[in-house]
């Protein structure tokens, strides 16, 4: 993504989530909205009987957006483990201590989205989501090979000139070549099924004897790994945004396209929505077929320095700000004025949006690249080819992947990596009606064989249900109880959706301002008062 602060701090934090990378393709800065979208030799002690997170293995550290002080870590393992005396990478881990470790065998291991986001440094979100785990078991994060401190495949850019560039003449193969050449990786061994290898070694490592796992979106795929290879190192598993193995994520176009038929319907059955914005879909369409013709220039405040700057509107960037905007429920409830302000020439309101969304993910390119290109790229199938050129989004996502991909050689899975998950460990599946990247129904599909498992959608949460809803509360009913039995999702049902902001300033519209023409012209008879 654009690395660039366009937000204050407080806000990139609530905005910058662990999640699916927000688009699918080569997600990065240089791609802003369009193409801007799973026997090694390690160094680990032989697993003792209780946990071993002590000083000789971590040492104290403090990481942003937490006061306190954590424990942190790491191990040396083969970048590729065929080659025993080849080069050596550190896998870094975080542990947020139990606050009363009643079960010091057991961590809950949290795992990141994108690909290519790093756990660490998300760790404040997480520990807010999982406080209630955290009250008698310790949290684990570690960043996942290729991302945050483990060895980041990341991609250097200019983005000086980001307003007023125009991302339609973007070179997506020389640009994906030019980061290949500065990454010092063999970028063969940054896929899923290696990173894997890798969480089972720090907690062989850490001693844990067991692990129940939290994966919200990407981060699902590697949880569902690890239920294939590693079932005996598992208690409970929390799917959060899942990414069934059978599906491809390069399939997120069409889900993009049903989270804006969502938020069509979400306006239309809304009263206030409705009446200031009759025509939103018809508005949308209005400015995205403008936009198809040529790019609008405009002068606009830099929303970063408040200086006079060119703004350069292209069609990548309007549908990404809105994409994008989809996940978040606190933006979310802006598209409807941005969209309409847009139709009405006002594009001030679409740049803000841009650049509130424009640095929040934090994805590692080269690692998101080698996943994608060795595990997703091979699963395109016909169907999905013709289904995206209906559509400028999937068809713009598909062709800046198979592009990415062509510069980037990553050997492909073989088949059975996308084999459904056969597994009776109790799972939790958390899908939201309103994600506009993994729709309930990949959640039904990611459950087919898992035998003791519960599905529950969140008809009011976007992309992570946990972080917007009481779905924390089920991830830790299902740790302390070890079982999805009594689990209820009820409490999902309560309404938490924010009010779509019908003007620049509020949630309410404002009063009718009377124009001089309205106001009564009858002046009240003078009095001696009124002389002078």
């Amino acid at each position: 993504m654009i690395n660039r602060k366009f937000v204050n701090t407080a806000l990139a934090e609530r905005i910058n989530r662990p999640g699916l990378c927000h688009s699918l393709t080569l997600t990065s800065r240089w791609f802003i909205a369009a193409i801007s979208i799973l026997l090694a030799n390690y160094s680990y002690a032989d697993t003792p009987e209780v946990n071993l997170a002590a000083a000789a293995k971590t040492s104290a550290c403090y990481l942003d957006g937490l006061d306190e002080q954590l424990q942190c870590g790491k191990i040396s393992v083969l970048e590729n483990p065929k080659l025993t005396d080849g080069k050596r990478i550190d896998i870094h881990f975080a542990i947020l201590p139990a606050i009363k470790n009643t079960h010091p065998g057991e961590a809950l291991l949290a795992i990141a989205g994108g690909p290519g986001q790093s756990a660490i440094e998300n760790a404040a979100g997480f520990n807010r989501m999982l406080l209630k785990v955290r009250q008698q078991r310790d949290i684990l994060l570690i960043d996942q090979r290729g991302t945050g401190q483990s060895n980041i495949l990341s991609c250097d850019d200019d983005t000086t000139e980001l307003l007023s560039m125009n991302d339609d003449d973007i070179d997506v193969i020389a640009m994906t070549e030019k980061c290949l050449a500065d990454i010092d990786a063999d970028i063969t061994q940054y896929g899923s099924n290696s990173a894997l290898k890798d969480f089972e070694a720090v907690r062989k490592f850490l001693g844990y004897q067991k692990l129940h796992l939290y994966g919200i979106s990407y981060g699902t795929r590697m949880a569902q790994l690890y239920m294939r290879h590693y079932p005996e190192a598992l208690l409970t598993v929390t799917l959060d945004g899942v990414v069934p193995m059978q599906q491809s994520v390069v399939a997120i176009g069409s889900s993009i396209e049903r989270g804006l038929n969502v938020l069509w319907r979400d306006c239309k059955s809304t009263p206030a929505c409705q009446q200031q914005f009759p025509e939103l879909a018809d508005e949308f369409n209005k400015v995205d077929m403008l936009l198809a013709k040529a790019p609008i220039s405009q002068q606009v405040r830099d929303p970063l320095t408040d200086e006079l700057s060119d703004f350069l509107l292209t069609r990548g960037k309007f549908s990404g700000a809105i994409r994008m905007a989809m996940y978040m429920p606190n933006i979310r409830a802006l598209i409807p004025h941005a969209i309409h302000q847009a139709a009405q020439g006002n594009y001030q309101p679409i740049l803000g949006i841009y650049t509130l969304t424009a640095d929040s993910t934090g994805i590692a390119i080269g690692m998101h690249a080698s996943v994608v290109c060795g595990e997703d790229i091979h699963r395109i199938t016909s169907q999905m080819r013709k289904d995206a050129k209906d559509s400028y989004i999937s068809g713009n996502m598909l062709e800046g992947l198979e592009k990415t991909c062509q510069a980037w050689p990553m050997p492909s899975e073989s088949e059975n990596f996308s084999e459904p998950i056969h597994s009776d460990i109790p799972t939790l599946l958390l899908s939201g009606e309103l994600d506009p990247a993994t729709p309930p129904n990949w959640g039904a599909l990611a459950q087919e064989k898992l035998t003791h498992s519960k599905h529950f959608i969140a008809p009011y949460a976007t992309h992570g249900v946990a972080g917007q809803s009481c779905g924390n509360d089920l991830v830790a009913q299902l740790v302390e109880q070890g079982s999805v039995k009594d689990i209820n999702g009820e409490c999902l049902q309560k309404d938490v959706r924010r009010s779509f902001y019908l003007n620049a300033n509020t949630v309410e519209a404002l009063p009718v301002v009377k124009t001089p023409t309205d106001i009564e012209t009858t002046a009240p008879a003078n009095t001696a008062a009124d002389k002078e």
